[in-house]
């Protein structure tokens, strides 16, 4: 394994315990959200439909970030552009 591929796992090890935290910070303060809107709340749920709503989108960016893994994308780009500038020069 090269130098660049351990910095890729590595960069792909740090996403994923990125994304990991955020799915449990999710979970938590917005399973506290609704346990405190449903006890304090007056005719059901009031607001924290509206947090988990919102940051759920968030999340689902955060998601289809991790998945796409859009570092991958930018490299395939970088190195087809430097193949063209290559291929330029060569000419």
């Amino acid at each position: 394994m090269t130098s660049s591929q351990e910095e890729r796992a590595r960069d792909r090890a740090k996403y994923r315990t990125g994304l990991m935290w955020h799915v449990g910070v999710f979970v938590v303060i917005n399973a506290f959200f609704w346990t405190l809107d449903l006890v304090v709340g007056q005719a059901g749920l009031q607001w924290a439909y509206w947090i988990t709503l919102f940051w759920g989108v968030a999340l689902a960016f955060h998601i289809v970030a991790y998945l796409i893994d859009g570092r991958q994308i930018e490299d395939r780009s970088a190195d087809k552009y430097l193949k063209e500038q290559q291929e330029h020069g060569a000419k």
